[in-house]
């Protein structure tokens, strides 16, 4: 399949002109393809992202969902991030490739498979997925690993790499709350809660972080009683008193993007003797709670020491396999030094930070080496 006029006038676009009107030597074209939400899409491919990819010879295709890969392209980078029931239907196909021994599966099983559950997964993307994919066709960096992807998509395993790392130097310690997993029957949380030595008041959490807007939501409960009002399956975190503030983490590639946002206020003893109940919260920390330009506390604004995020995010991306993510990081409050990684994300969405683009751009491009190596 060709390429169409707007693409051959991106590639017209990667010759730069020299002294006299002539032509120098074409940089090699990066052509990356997307399988993104509509709504990913639209955050992600940003004017300014656009603009700043085409002047380093980065071209950005959409995916046709309903068409082989093999028919696409060819790309040097597919760029990806599925979310909710599309993610569950890819990891009950990872599952069933397992246990074929890792044999490649071909259209047939796989529609067969998708017929027997009552779903519909786009071939192209289930390719995007397989590990046979990713085999015969090395050339092609597939951002970010589906089975690293996997890991931080669940609660459970999400902070397992930052507890092992029990990160500690003269700049800070970095360490995860204190959690409960509860997969089913609300009824027992409060013992299950008594039995692990949890602290009131809690944090609940959904289970699987998949990016979608009831993965966001968080719930604080304020004792015993409440806790059978929660919903299952959820992660029970120890609120951590932090000042009403957290950091964002913006991790891509070496690049490293700290911004302030609001987060849940303090919760004095007093209060927690006066209150009862679970108060729900739909979003926290979003991007319109920007605390960048607030007038803060020093104590609390002041952002995690540079080395410690450095050494962090190195041993993250190694641990994680992904080169695209971001932390939640807040500062225990009456503390400099003492910090918790509450939550990893996969792939946040562009924060419009000059930064960053410039950093994804590079990512991208002939000059960044994760395109010759997407484990790292």
């Amino acid at each position: 399949m060709g390429l169409n006029m707007n693409e051959e006038e991106m590639i017209q676009g990667c010759f730069s002109r020299g002294e006299g009107g002539g032509f120098q030597i074409p940089m090699k074209l990066v052509v990356v393809g997307y399988a993104l939400t509509s709504k990913k899409t639209k955050s992600f491919l940003q004017p300014k992202l656009e603009g700043l990819a085409r002047n380093k010879g980065i071209l950005f295709v959409a995916i046709d969902q309903n068409r082989p890969l093999s028919e696409q392209g060819p790309f040097d980078i597919v760029l990806h991030k599925l979310t909710g029931k599309e993610w569950r239907q890819i990891l009950e196909l990872l599952a069933l490739s397992s246990t074929m021994n890792h044999d490649p599966i071909s259209e047939v099983e796989a529609s067969r498979f998708q017929q027997e559950r009552n779903f519909h997964l786009p071939w192209a993307i289930y390719l995007i997925y397989s590990e046979d994919y990713r085999q015969t066709h090395p050339e092609v960096t597939v951002l970010d690993p589906p089975d690293a992807i996997q890991h931080v998509h669940n609660r459970q395993s999400m902070l397992q790499d930052v507890a092992d790392l029990n990160l500690s130097d003269s700049y800070g310690k970095v360490g995860v709350p204190k959690q409960l997993v509860v997969k089913r029957d609300a009824s027992s949380i409060p013992d299950a809660v008594t039995k692990a030595g949890l602290t009131l008041p809690l944090v609940a959490k959904p289970l699987v972080a998949d990016g979608s807007a009831k993965s966001h939501e968080l719930s604080l409960a304020y004792d015993q009683y409440s806790l059978r009002k929660l919903e299952p399956p959820l992660v029970l975190q120890e609120f951590v008193n932090h000042g009403g503030v957290l950091f964002k983490v913006y991790i891509v590639g070496e690049t490293i993007k700290v911004v302030r946002r609001f987060s849940l206020p303090d919760v004095t003893k007093r209060e927690l003797s006066k209150n009862a109940g679970v108060f729900r919260f739909p979003r926290v920390s979003c991007a319109a709670a920007s605390a960048d330009d607030a007038d803060l506390d020093p104590c609390v604004g002041e952002l995690p020491p540079r080395p410690l995020l450095e050494r962090l995010a190195r041993e993250l991306r190694r641990r994680l396999g992904l080169r695209l993510f971001n932390l939640d990081i807040i500062r225990e409050h009456g503390t400099r030094d003492r910090f918790y990684v509450i939550d990893i994300n996969y792939f946040p969405v562009n924060v419009g930070n000059s930064e960053i683009i410039k950093a994804e751009c590079y990512l991208y491009s002939n000059d960044g080496r994760v395109w010759e190596n997407a484990r790292i």
